[in-house]
């Protein structure tokens, strides 16, 4: 994603994403497959090639879960920089997490108390709770300075989709899934206290990852994916179970058919619902907030901030100038 700073953040000038699955089979072997390294380089000389044309003032290019969990992952960046001349960073858990708060903050609604973020990727899922109560960042690039407790969870879906499968999902498979990530979650420091502010205060979920977007694209009765549309969309409860029940009911062809899913994602997209869904079970809002956003925006933003720190005369507003009346 490349954009340009303008008075109300950003304006996005050049964006590109392919799904690659580099983390395929990482959960079983530890290492990076090599057809998923050749999958990723084609992505990446695409990318360079954008950023050779923009010659961005700044940029950062991150790597994640499935880089933090491979053997071989510094002989995949070596490559990367070899062949293609870009220098990948691989973030921890909680820089991820941070990252993509900072991404759809603006989305948190700004009556709320607080919020539980999910951040639902291919090899890991990131949480995030945000306590308002002692006050809320003005500015959205700050509102990681307001998270309470964060999990990182070393599950997303394709490690969900290869444990369990992907393609034909019986009720029971499903359950069997949610089981298994809510076991997970019991790890989230203060659970209790989050819930008790969830019955006291006004809270609620938000969402950025493929699986609560295209919830919200079944939903919506979408033909074709529309950003537009989704972005920022309001589900209440009862509108997530019945929108995951339908998809969990559609065969594997009709799920590769449909506009707002595709043959790339399948497969993935009940194992991201059965995350989605387990921390929806165990931390049960009104609604649920659904963000087309997530790392890229949250990085932009913080390079933006970057920026604005080491040059606050730049970012200022002129005063109107004065008439001389001598």
């Amino acid at each position: 994603m490349v954009a340009r700073k303008n008075e109300n953040g950003f304006k996005v000038i050049d964006g590109f994403s392919r799904i690659v699955r580099l983390g395929e089979g990482v959960s079983q072997t530890g290492m990076l497959d090599e057809q998923a390294i050749e999958r990723t380089l084609e992505a990446l000389k695409i990318c360079a090639i954008k950023l050779e044309r923009h010659k961005p003032k700044r940029m950062r290019l991150i790597a994640t879960q499935a880089c933090r969990g491979a053997r071989n992952s510094e002989e995949f960046l070596a490559r990367v920089k070899s062949e293609i001349g870009l220098e990948l960073e691989i973030i921890d858990q909680q820089t991820e997490a941070k990252l993509a708060v900072t991404g759809c903050g603006d989305l948190i609604e700004k009556d709320v108390m607080g919020a539980l973020m999910f951040d639902i990727g291919g090899g890991s899922s990131e949480l995030a709770w945000l306590d308002f109560r002692g006050g809320r960042p003005k500015a959205n690039g700050k509102l990681a300075s307001s998270i309470r407790s964060w999990q990182s969870l070393e599950i997303g879906v394709v490690s969900i989709a290869e444990k369990f499968g992907g393609k034909d999902v019986s009720k029971q498979k499903f359950e069997d899934m949610v089981g298994f990530v809510a076991e997970k979650l019991k790890g989230f420091k203060g659970s209790n206290k989050l819930k008790d502010m969830i019955k006291s205060h006004n809270v609620h979920l938000i969402g950025t990852s493929g699986t609560v977007t295209t919830l919200a694209g079944l939903h919506l009765g979408l033909e074709r994916y529309d950003r537009s549309q989704v972005d920022g969309l309001m589900m209440r409860n009862d509108e997530v179970v019945d929108t995951m029940r339908v998809l969990i009911s559609m065969s594997y062809d009709r799920r590769a058919e449909h506009q707002c899913i595709g043959s790339d994602r399948a497969d993935l997209v009940i194992p991201g619902c059965a995350i989605s869904e387990a921390i929806r079970r165990e931390w049960t809002t009104d609604y649920i907030r659904v963000a087309d956003r997530g790392l890229r925006e949250g990085m932009l933003i913080s390079l933006m901030d970057m920026d604005k720190r080491k040059n606050p005369n730049k970012f200022r507003p002129r005063k109107p100038q004065e008439k001389n009346n001598g």
